[in-house]
C-alpha cells in the first residue's frame, strides 16, 4: 500500500474515523471531569549513609550497599509501618472507620491490616536521582487527609527503623548478661584454684624474681665448688711436693727464709773465726751449737709448712663434698621451684583468660546496652507533607493529550480495517492491480457519475444496491468506485 492510497482510504472513511476520534475523546474529557478529584501530599526523608554510627563509631558498611535505598523503600511499603501508620492515625478510635472494617471483612482478620492495605495501595514511594532523598507520596479525596497520611508514613518508618535496630541490640544484651554471668564464674574458680595453690606451695611472689635468686644462689654453689676443686688440686701437689726447700710455700714463707739468712750469717762467721782460733774453741762450739739449732728450727719450720698443706688438702676434700651435696640439693630446689611456677603459669594463665573474656563480654554487653536505649536513627524529615492546594488527579489535559493520540490510532485502524473487510477500488492503481491489466483510459472527474459509470463501467456487472460495477479476478470480486 502506497502513501496515496493510504490517503484515499482515509478520506474515503473520514467519517468513520472522525466519529471515533471524536468520541474517544469526548468520552475521555467526560470522564476525567466526572471522576472524583484526588490530592498528592508528599514527604522527603532524606538518610544519611556517610556518617558514622554515634555507638559504635563506624561506618556500616550494609549502608553502602547498592540495593540500601531500595530495602528502607521496601520497608516503608511493608505491611509492618502501613499497620504502625494505622494506629498513629487512630483509626480504631473512629466508630464509623470500625463500622466500615466490619461490614467489609465480617469480623475476619484485623482491623489494621483491613485499612493498612488500603493505604499502602494509594502510597507511591520514589528515590530521587542519584541521591539518597526518598519522597513518600499519598494521594486521598481529602487533603489534610493525604497530608496526615504521608506525615505519618514518614514518623512510622523513622520508629520501624529505631525498632529493627533496637530490637537486636537488647537480644544481643540479653545473651551477653547471661554468658557474663557464665564467665564471671569461671573466673572466680581460676582465681580459687590460683590462690589454693600459692597457699599450698607457700608462694608469695608471683613473678620470677625468687626464681632468679635460687638460679643465682646455685649458680655461685657451683663457682664455690669450681674454686675448692683448685685449692684441693693446689694442696695436692704442694702435699706431693714434700719437705723440698724449692717448694713454692717454702720459698714464700718469711721465717724460713730468716732463718735461712741467720744460718748463712752464722756459717760465714764460724769460717772466718775457726781458721784463726780452732775447732775446738769456746767461740767456735758456740757458733756450731747455734747453727744446729738454727738448722733445727728451719726444719721444724719446713713440717710445719709440710703439715699445713696435708690439713689444707683434706679440708679441701671436704669442702669440696659439702659444696657438691649443697648444688645437688640447690638443684633440686630450683627443678622443684620450676615445676611450681610452671603450674602458677598456668593457673596464671586460665585466670587471664577467663578475665579477658569476662572483660570483652562486658564490653560488649554495654555497647549492646547502649544500642538497645538508642533513640538516634540516620533517617531524617527532610520537607514534611503539608495540605496540597491543587489536586494531582484526574489530570485533564494529560488525558485529552492522550485520548487525542489514542482517538487517531483508533479512528485510523478503524478505517483501515473497514476498507480490508470491505475493499474498494479508489484510483487507477487499484484497477490495475485488482485485473493485473494496463489502464488504457481514464474518465474526466467532472462527467456526471451516471454517465461517467455507464461509459467506463458498461461492460462490468453492477450492484444494485450502490449501483457501483463489480469486478471480478478470479473468483474475488472487487468493487470500484466511479
Amino acid at each position: 500500500m502506497t502513501f496515496q492510497q493510504f490517503l484515499l482510504i482515509l478520506w474515503a472513511r473520514r467519517k468513520l474515523a472522525l466519529s471515533i476520534f471524536g468520541v474517544t475523546v469526548l468520552t475521555t474529557l467526560v470522564i476525567s471531569l466526572i471522576l472524583p478529584k484526588e490530592y498528592t501530599a508528599t514527604t522527603s526523608l532524606v538518610i544519611d549513609v556517610k556518617s558514622p554510627d554515634p555507638i559504635a563509631g563506624m561506618i556500616m558498611q550494609g549502608m553502602m550497599a547498592p540495593g540500601y535505598m531500595a530495602t528502607q523503600m521496601d520497608i516503608i511499603n511493608s505491611d509492618r509501618v502501613a499497620t504502625r501508620v494505622v494506629k498513629l492515625l487512630g483509626f480504631e478510635k473512629s466508630a464509623d472507620a470500625v463500622e466500615k472494617w466490619k461490614e467489609a471483612s465480617e469480623g475476619k482478620g484485623t482491623l489494621e491490616s483491613y485499612y493498612a492495605a488500603i493505604l499502602q495501595k494509594k502510597l507511591d514511594i520514589k528515590p530521587s536521582r542519584e541521591s539518597n532523598v526518598i519522597n513518600v507520596n499519598f494521594s486521598g479525596a481529602d487533603p489534610m487527609f493525604a497530608a496526615a497520611v504521608a506525615n505519618a508514613f514518614a514518623q512510622a518508618y523513622i520508629d520501624t527503623s529505631i525498632e529493627m535496630r533496637v530490637e537486636p541490640a537488647r537480644q544481643y544484651s540479653a545473651w551477653f548478661e547471661e554468658r557474663q554471668k557464665g564467665l564471671r564464674a569461671n573466673l572466680e574458680k581460676a582465681q580459687s584454684r590460683l590462690s589454693a595453690y600459692q597457699q599450698e606451695k607457700g608462694i608469695v611472689v608471683t613473678d620470677d624474681r625468687m626464681m632468679d635468686n635460687e638460679t643465682a644462689r646455685l649458680n655461685d654453689l657451683t663457682m664455690q665448688l669450681s674454686a675448692a676443686q683448685a685449692q684441693r688440686a693446689d694442696a695436692s701437689s704442694r702435699q706431693k711436693s714434700g719437705t723440698s726447700e724449692l717448694s713454692l710455700e717454702v720459698l714464700q714463707n718469711p721465717l724460713v727464709q730468716g732463718l735461712k739468712a741467720e744460718i748463712a750469717r752464722a756459717e760465714s762467721q764460724l769460717s772466718q773465726i775457726g781458721s784463726n782460733l780452732g775447732k775446738n774453741h769456746p767461740q767456735v762450739l758456740q757458733l756450731e751449737a747455734q747453727i744446729e739449732e738454727q738448722r733445727q728450727q728451719l726444719r721444724q719450720e719446713i713440717g710445719r709448712i709440710s703439715g699445713g698443706n696435708a690439713v689444707a688438702s683434706k679440708f679441701g676434700v671436704v669442702k669440696q663434698d659439702e659444696l657438691k651435696k649443697a648444688i645437688e640439693e640447690q638443684k633440686k630446689r630450683v627443678l622443684a621451684i620450676r615445676s611450681e611456677r610452671d603450674e602458677l603459669s598456668v593457673l596464671v594463665n586460665d585466670v587471664e583468660t577467663a578475665r579477658r573474656a569476662y572483660e570483652a563480654v562486658g564490653q560488649r554487653m554495654t555497647q549492646s546496652n547502649l544500642e538497645g536505649q538508642s533513640q538516634q536513627t540516620n533517617v531524617l524529615v527532610l520537607s514534611p507533607a503539608t495540605e496540597p492546594t491543587q489536586h494531582s488527579k484526574p489530570r485533564v489535559f494529560l488525558n485529552v493529550l492522550v485520548s487525542i493520540f489514542l482517538g487517531t490510532m483508533l479512528g485510523v485502524g478503524a478505517a483501515l480495517v473497514m476498507e480490508l473487510s470491505q475493499r474498494r477500488i479508489r484510483s487507477a492503481e487499484d484497477l490495475a492491480l485488482a485485473l493485473d491489466l494496463p489502464v488504457l483510459a481514464e474518465l474526466d472527474s467532472a462527467l456526471p457519475k451516471a454517465k461517467k459509470g455507464f461509459r467506463f463501467w458498461s461492460k462490468f456487472p453492477v450492484d444494485r444496491k450502490t449501483q457501483e460495477p463489480v469486478l471480478k479476478t478470479g473468483n474475488q470480486p472487487a468493487a470500484a468506485k466511479a
